[in-house]
């Protein structure tokens, strides 16, 4: 009696190229997605802490979450701010006017550093890429009122951005925030 080899060594046997081919791409599909993977883990990790400079016109901005530094000036400190996030900071403002005010509120000199702590000079790539929004519905306020604002930050989580993020290395930002009282006749 001969002896048969085995049905599923034969099978190797003729099959041997395919079975490589299924081995050598297997091996490529999960190196690649192992590779993909490291790389968009770290655009989850991308977060940076943040200041911005309070300068009020017409009105006085205290409490909550506005800081004061040694010299006299105001600050609202964002903490860290991961990109596609909310972040929440409020305080109280009152009116110094002796007439009717409305509140506008505007955004300037966003800048970015880097890990050396040198302002990134290129321009962001796309417009407003930290948005500054508040609660304020332009309530007239009366002389002396005070209200409790809210201002919500948002870091936009556009690819463009991430990507100038890394690039660039950036590891912080500053902005002014300006809060105007303009009167009404």
């Amino acid at each position: 009696m001969k002896f048969q080899p085995d049905p599923l060594i034969k099978f190797i046997r003729r099959s041997k190229k395919t079975i490589l081919l299924i081995v050598i791409v297997s091996i490529i599909t999960l190196a690649v997605s192992t590779i993909a993977s490291i790389l968009l883990s770290t655009f989850h990790n991308i977060r940076f802490p943040s200041l911005g400079t309070i300068y009020v016109i017409g009105v006085e901005a205290y409490g909550g979450d506005i800081n004061t530094t040694q010299d006299g000036k105001q600050y609202v400190d964002w903490g860290t701010v991961y990109p596609g996030t909310l972040t929440d900071r409020s305080f109280y403002l009152k009116s110094k006017s002796n007439r009717l005010v409305i509140l506008n509120l505007t955004i300037t000199n966003l800048s970015f550093k880097n890990s050396t702590g040198d302002n990134v000079t290129e321009t962001p790539p796309i417009e407003n890429p930290m948005n500054i929004t508040w609660n304020y519905n332009n309530t007239l306020l009366h002389p002396s009122e005070e209200i409790y604002v809210t201002l919500t930050l948002k870091a936009s989580s556009d690819s463009l951005f991430l990507e100038y993020l890394i690039t660039y290395n950036v590891t912080s930002f500053s902005l002014d925030i300006t809060i105007t009282a303009l009167e009404q006749y």
